[in-house]
């Protein structure tokens, strides 16, 4: 039997590894889609077998998932999505749509993957449900709460306001994508928020 040490080595390089194959499913799946995304192909980006992949993801389906989550993790570390957020929650939103301007290949793997995904039969197709049933509602119960505090515009529609704003959050990926050159992401969501609100966003 090993020693903690040397079972703590081998916990960090399994975990190690496994980051290895999620950052090069996210670069697989931006690129290709999942359905074109091949496990080969991500083993050879890792410099791995397809059989050495399969032990730490047993198959195409599991793997994804785990970038969904990696994915979602990221986003849960640049925001505070908490229902009692509030405007910082909003602020927050703001603050994704900054960082995700700086990591193309995230961006690109939601847009393609939100995409593939509206068939029934996609492995992602109910994450993405639940995804912009959560996203969409903690939106609303923070624009609910400001408006109870009297921080949103009198004739502002709380659900409304959410989903407006994450569809423009999306939309707006999907032509900085295209050129980013002819947009400001972070700006032109700040051009919507600010009006909404009787506060500094």
């Amino acid at each position: 039997m090993g020693s903690p040490g040397t079972l703590r080595g081998s916990y960090a390089k399994t975990a190690e590894r496994r980051r290895e194959i999620l950052d090069a499913g996210v670069e697989v799946f931006s690129s290709s889609g999942f359905r074109n995304g091949s496990i080969r192909e991500i083993a050879e980006r890792v410099g791995i077998s397809q059989a050495g992949l399969l032990h730490h993801f047993s198959n195409k389906n599991e793997l994804l998932a785990g970038v969904l989550e990696l994915r979602d993790d990221i986003s849960r570390e640049r925001m505070n999505m908490t229902p009692d957020g509030g405007i910082d929650t909003i602020r927050g939103l703001v603050d994704l749509v900054e960082y995700n301007s700086g990591v193309p290949g995230l961006v690109e793997l939601y847009c393609v993957l939100s995409a593939e995904a509206t068939s029934p039969e996609h492995p992602a197709h109910h994450y993405f449900i639940n995804r912009y049933s959560y996203v969409v509602g903690i939106a609303t119960e923070s624009f609910e709460l400001m408006k109870s505090r009297g921080e949103l515009a009198p004739d502002v529609d709380p659900g409304s306001a959410a989903r407006t704003l994450i569809a423009l959050m999306d939309g707006l990926q999907v032509q900085w994508l295209l050129d980013r050159d002819s947009i400001d992401m972070v700006e032109e969501v700040r051009r919507y928020v600010r009006p909404l609100l009787t506060i500094d966003l």
